[in-house]
């Protein structure tokens, strides 16, 4: 072996030695957490690129205004009706509730994808807080693979349209956007009582 081999692998040694030794302290938690939050970091940054690649918001002078579907507005209650909608219609057609066939269809079809066509859109267009949009964006990555990769394993419209349902359940509770909202009615709740 050559000198300058002998010597990289002693830093590979050292490096491996320092870095077991590094897991194995009581820093561990901290070095984890750190790398949770990173991760987490780099996560939230590559869905909300990819989403807004894939559906963008408006741009030029409409980008610099406020947008029209803040909360209060007609819009942003067109919005959230639309979405809630799309969930109950989507639920009925991809359970065969509504034009009911024995084979699969368009109509059943349109039930699975209902929630990423309709419902991830109409909320994502509201004015929304920052961990909402964060779920929204999410969600919107990662519902299409749920549809395609579901079915290698469950060929059922109804059990896909659950999984994206059950999906967004999930994601919106671990973004704490579920604890938003009983915070806001809390707080509204004891402002009336003040009163």
């Amino acid at each position: 072996m050559t000198t300058t081999t002998t010597t990289h692998l002693a830093r590979v040694e050292r490096a491996t030695t320092t870095t077991t030794r590094a897991t194995t302290d009581t820093d561990d938690d901290k070095t984890k957490s750190i790398t949770d939050a990173e991760l987490e970091r780099n996560l939230s940054k590559f869905v909300k690129k990819t989403a807004t690649t894939f559906a963008p918001s408006s741009s030029g002078e409409a980008k610099k205004k406020k947008n029209p579907a803040y909360k209060g507005s007609v819009l942003y209650t067109v919005f959230e009706v639309q979405a809630y909608l799309a969930v109950i219609v989507g639920g009925l057609l991809a359970f065969n509730v509504i034009y009911p066939s024995d084979e699969p269809s368009i109509a059943r079809l349109m039930g699975m994808w209902s929630l990423w066509m309709f419902t991830v859109p109409s909320l994502r267009a509201r004015d929304c807080d920052a961990k909402e949009k964060d779920a929204l964006n999410l969600l919107f990555v990662a519902m299409p693979l749920v549809n395609v990769l579901i079915p290698f394993v469950w060929k059922s419209f109804a059990g896909v349209f659950s999984a994206d349902v059950l999906l967004m359940a999930v994601v919106y509770a671990q973004k704490g956007v579920f604890a938003g909202e009983a915070d806001v009615v809390g707080d509204e709740s004891s402002a009336v009582e003040e009163k």
